[in-house]
């Protein structure tokens, strides 16, 4: 079982670059979630709020963003001791 000596991080330059590629992907499925303006606000249109892109492929990259978020928490540093 490994020490963590004071002063060193849990986290590493690849855990911190997962992370930001997590965040990344989340964004990118929060703005294809997000609503658009409609033409006429008065008029409800189904086709526009239940697209695919907003019911299926945004969840779907929101999860996956989510995974990659916990790769990267979980994902153990390379010891460089020898």
């Amino acid at each position: 079982m490994s020490e963590i000596k004071p002063g060193t991080s849990l986290f590493n330059k690849q855990n911190y670059l997962w992370m930001a590629i997590g965040g990344v992907v989340m964004v990118i499925a929060l703005l294809l979630m997000a609503g658009g303006q409609s033409a006429d606000p008065k008029v409800f249109d189904y086709n526009e709020v239940y697209s695919k892109r907003r019911i299926t492929i945004a969840p779907i990259l929101l999860m996956l963003g989510l995974l990659i978020e916990v790769y990267a928490i979980m994902r153990k540093p390379k010891s460089t001791d020898k």
